[in-house]
């Protein structure tokens, strides 16, 4: 009895290991995995650019609070200083000039 399917001249075409079920259900997984699933390649690799954006930013944040504790600890010690080099203020009676140096 001949076979009456019409693509079976295409799967005769196709090598016999890429017709194995086995290799089929692997195929498919693989590419589930890959470019499907909830945790894909793709994912991965942008939940990993984000992590290390993320650490990059926390080192900058470290430094920006190791600033914030060394100016406290400046207008701790002296305060009327800060005041002036940070609000430009002044008392009273004098007058304030601002020399900035050129680089």
């Amino acid at each position: 009895m001949a076979s009456r399917n019409p693509l079976q001249p295409l799967l005769n075409q196709i090598p016999k290991p890429l017709r194995n079920k086995y290799f089929i259900v692997l195929a498919v997984f693989f590419f589930w995995m890959i470019f499907i699933d909830k945790h894909d390649f793709l994912t991965q690799w942008r939940l990993q650019r984000a992590v290390d954006q993320m650490r990059e930013e926390k080192e900058l944040y470290i430094e920006k609070i190791d600033q914030a504790k060394q100016d406290r600890l400046d207008l701790e010690a002296n305060k009327e200083k800060f005041a002036r080099e940070q609000y430009f203020m002044k008392k009273r009676d004098e007058e304030v000039f601002i020399i900035e140096d050129e680089e």
